[in-house]
């Protein structure tokens, strides 16, 4: 059977699933367009200003629609956060203080909160250098969270519980909604006071609801991502409790400034409108995961998540076991790719990531990974992590040079 033909398969068996997804996509479009709604969001909103950012009534709107849409109490959305793991380096540095404890309860944070926690690299103001333990909770063998270690590892020294929901790059499940709702109460049972923050990065519009509406303290996430709808320039956001928002953006500005700075300069439609759209672009990364995992796992592959399971981000994996199998799938997705088509991606080191990676990101943000992309760790056993993909069509594209670029799995 040639590729064509293996796509067309592929379609007509995931149909039924799609019609789940457009189903989630509505849901949380109403909740968008609702927000809208009780905010009054009008033109005016569009209008940004320079300098120390007062008075920005754009931003402080869009604040309060984002914090509807996601069920928490307050929400700071800004193009001063570098990234995600520049908001959640925020949060992280405007809670904890000396004598406290980080604890991460699904297994090592991504790559590039490595060296924020203190985990390698050492002189540039880590939360370990500033006298704030960490600790981590391993996964089980099976790659899940250790439910019964959980039941009682909370100490009153435990200030925060760290929430990674997506999958990073290990070869584990993303958490589901109701698991995180599920490690909240347990970690709440043992210690009220500790507070749970979810890094919330892929998981946006996933479910219909986010984190912060079944119990997490605060999250943190990037506005190239998921939330921003492909055409956010740059960005990142909090939001959960006001106080802990307010906390986190005063790391990101100066204690006494907090929230109240910020110029959007021109930017303020491009941020409602990317949320807008944010809810049917993740509908359509979620088609493509699905997609992904169909096509690779009928050639043989180890999939992760498997065709058919519910998405609980926008990341599917899937093991080559071959470094020239892999850095041939991501030469596939950069050749289908809007931008830099002609580039071929080269393993090569990048800030933040212990071992070499070999990326595939031809999207019109840089780095959003927004439009369909593909990366992974030059690493055993070589694992290609596939986000985003604005429309599913050009996913299916993309994956018909990458079944000709790698071939059956032997």
């Amino acid at each position: 059977m040639n590729s064509v033909s293996r796509l067309q398969e592929a379609e007509q068996a995931l149909f039924q699933i799609f019609s789940g997804i457009d189903a989630t996509v509505k849901q949380n479009l109403q909740r968008v367009l609702k927000a809208f709604r009780s905010h009054r969001v009008g033109v005016h909103h569009f209008a940004g200003v320079t300098g120390y950012g007062h008075d920005d009534l754009g931003r402080e709107t869009l604040d309060g629609v984002f914090a509807e849409v996601v069920g928490a109490e307050a929400a700071a959305v800004r193009v001063q956060f570098v990234s995600g793991t520049h908001a959640i380096a925020c949060a992280l540095f405007g809670i904890l203080r000396p004598g406290d404890e980080m604890l991460a309860v699904a297994g090592s944070p991504y790559d590039t909160l490595e060296e924020v926690i203190g985990l390698r690299g050492q002189g540039q103001g880590s939360l370990v250098e500033f006298g704030i333990s960490y600790r981590e909770l391993p996964l089980t063998r099976e790659g899940s969270v250790d439910w019964q270690a959980l039941s009682s590892t909370i100490s009153e020294k435990t200030r925060l519980v760290f929430i990674q929901r997506s999958c990073g790059y290990s070869w584990r499940s993303s958490l589901s909604i109701s698991e995180i709702e599920k490690i909240v109460a347990i970690v709440k049972h043992q210690n009220p006071n500790t507070i749970c923050f979810v890094d919330n990065c892929y998981g946006e519009f996933v479910d219909d609801c986010e984190p912060t509406a079944v119990g997490a303290d605060l999250m943190a996430g990037s506005l190239i991502k998921n939330p921003g709808g492909t055409i956010v320039p740059a960005g990142g956001y909090v939001a959960g409790r006001a106080d802990l928002v307010e906390a986190a953006t005063c790391r990101l500005t100066a204690p006494g400034i907090g929230s109240s700075g910020g110029a959007t300069f021109d930017l303020n439609r491009l941020l409602f409108q990317g949320l807008f759209m944010a809810p049917g672009f993740v509908g359509e990364a979620m088609k493509g995961n699905h997609l992904t995992a169909y096509v690779f796992y009928k050639l043989g592959y180890r999939v992760n998540p498997m065709p058919l399971a519910r998405r609980r981000d926008v990341i599917q994996a899937i093991e080559f076991g071959s470094a020239d199998k892999l850095v041939a799938f991501c030469k596939a997705v950069q050749q289908n790719s809007p931008v830099g088509s002609y580039l071929d991606p080269i393993p090569a080191p990048m800030h933040g990531y212990e071992s070499q990676l070999v990326m595939a990101g031809g999207t019109f943000i840089d780095g959003s990974t927004s439009e369909f992309s593909a990366d992974g760790p030059l690493r055993e056993p070589y694992v290609a992590f596939c986000q985003g993909g604005t429309h599913w069509t050009h996913v299916s594209i993309a994956l018909e040079a990458a079944i000709e670029g790698v071939g059956p799995a032997k």
